[in-house]
C-alpha cells in the first residue's frame, strides 16, 4: 500500500507535475486507447443507444489487447450533441494515449473526428478510415492479379456515409502527396437516391464536397445505372441491391467489394454468375474479408510507439499499402490476409511508425 497508493504515489505525481511529458512513462497512458461511441450507428444495428453499445465496445477492445497488446477502454456516451461529445472526449484525454471512435452517424462523425485533431493524441474514426485502409489494400492486390493499372480502374462507390466518404478521398488520395499515391480519377458515388451528381439539390455538404473529385461526367440514374461499363463495385450500403445481370453490365473481369453486413449488396456466388473476376465481402464465411482488424490494431500500434499527435494521411496510405504486402503472390481467392493473421499488425505498425513525420 505505501508503495502502490499512499504516500509513495506521491512520487511520480510530483514529477509529472513538474514535467507534463513524463505522464507518458509514468502511467498507463502511453498504452490506453479509449473507444468511444454514442450508440448512434452501431453495426448492423443501427441507433440503439449507449448502454446496448457497450458489449460492441468490449469487443472492439479485446480486438486491440488480442492483436496489438493495447490496453483499451469503451466509453459509451450518453449524449448524441456533437458539442458534448468534442467537449467529453477533450476532458478525458489526459489518460489516454489515443481515442478511437466508433459507430457515430455520419455527418456527425466527421465533424466529431476533424475537431478533436488538436488535442495531442491521435483521433481516428475506425468506421471511416480503417474501412478505407482496408478497402484500398484488397483493391491494390486485387489490380495484381487481374493485371491491371490501379489508377485505370472505373469504380462505383454505393454508399455515401462515413465509410463510403472515407474510401472515396483515399481512392483519389485526398490529401495525399501526389509522389506517394497514384489516384483513382473515375469514380461515382451513390446513395440511397441513386448517382450524387450536381442538378441533385438534396445533398449534405459533405456530399457536395464529393463532386469536387467525383462523377467527372455528371452522370445520371440510379445504382444499376452507375455500375454499367464499370471495373469495380464497392458497397458500403444494403443487401441484397444486385443480381448477376446486373454485374454482366459491367466491364469483363470485374472486382466486386460488397461490405454491407450481414447481407452483402451481392452474395459471392451470384456476383461470380454475372462475370466477376473477384470477389470480397464483409463476412468470414467467404473468400477475402474487409475487415476493420487488418487495420486498427496496427495503426494505433505504432502511433502510440511514436507517441503521434495524430494519424496523418500519409500514415494511413502506408498502412493500407503495408496491408496489401502482406500477401506476398495474392490470388482472386485471396487479395486481403487473414483477419487472425497476427503478423499484420507488427508489419502495419513499422509502416505507420515510418510515415509518421512528428
Amino acid at each position: 500500500m505505501s508503495v502502490a497508493y499512499s504516500p509513495g504515489i506521491a512520487g511520480p505525481s510530483k514529477v509529472i507535475a513538474e514535467n507534463p511529458e513524463a505522464v507518458w512513462e509514468l502511467t498507463i497512458k502511453a498504452n490506453t486507447v479509449a473507444v468511444v461511441s454514442d450508440g448512434s450507428a452501431v453495426l448492423g444495428l443501427g441507433n440503439i443507444g449507449p448502454e446496448a453499445a457497450i458489449p460492441v465496445m468490449e469487443g472492439k477492445a479485446m480486438l486491440f489487447k488480442k492483436f496489438a497488446g493495447i490496453d483499451a477502454f469503451p466509453i459509451c456516451l450518453a449524449t448524441q450533441d456533437t458539442d458534448e461529445i468534442v467537449e467529453t472526449v477533450k476532458r478525458i484525454a489526459p489518460v489516454f494515449g489515443g481515442v478511437n471512435l466508433e459507430d457515430i452517424s455520419a455527418p456527425r462523425s466527421f465533424e466529431i473526428e476533424e475537431r478533436l485533431q488538436d488535442i495531442g493524441i491521435p483521433v481516428f474514426h475506425d468506421d471511416q478510415h480503417g474501412t478505407a485502409i482496408v478497402l484500398l489494400a484488397a483493391l491494390i492486390n486485387a489490380a495484381k492479379v487481374l493485371n491491371k493499372n490501379i489508377e485505370d480502374l472505373k469504380v462505383v462507390v454505393n454508399g455515401a456515409g462515413a465509410a463510403g466518404i472515407a474510401i472515396t478521398r483515399m481512392l483519389r488520395c485526398i490529401n495525399f502527396d501526389d509522389t506517394v499515391c497514384v489516384p483513382i480519377n473515375d469514380i461515382i458515388v451513390c446513395d440511397s437516391k441513386g448517382i450524387i451528381h450536381k442538378e441533385r439539390d438534396n445533398l449534405s455538404t459533405v456530399k457536395k464536397e464529393l463532386l469536387n473529385y467525383s462523377n467527372r461526367e455528371n452522370r445520371k440514374g440510379d445504382l444499376k445505372d452507375a455500375i454499367k461499363g464499370m471495373d469495380v463495385f464497392i458497397g458500403v450500403s444494403i443487401g441484397n441491391l444486385l443480381t448477376a445481370e446486373d454485374i454482366k453490365t459491367m466491364n469483363p473481369d470485374s472486382i466486386i467489394l460488397a461490405m454491407a453486413n450481414p447481407i452483402p449488396e451481392i452474395m459471392p456466388e451470384e456476383a461470380l454468375k454475372g462475370g466477376a473476376a473477384i470477389v470480397g465481402t464483409g463476412r468470414s464465411d467467404f473468400h477475402n474479408q474487409v475487415n476493420n482488424v487488418l487495420a486498427f490494431p496496427g495503426i494505433f500500434r505504432g502511433a502510440l510507439n511514436v507517441r503521434a499527435k495524430r494519424i496523418t494521411p500519409k500514415m494511413k496510405l502506408a498502412a493500407a499499402y503495408a496491408l496489401a504486402e502482406c500477401i506476398d503472390h495474392p490470388v482472386a481467392k485471396k487479395i486481403l490476409p487473414n483477419t487472425l493473421d497476427m503478423r499484420v499488425v507488427g508489419k502495419v505498425s513499422k509502416a505507420v511508425m515510418e510515415a509518421y513525420e512528428g
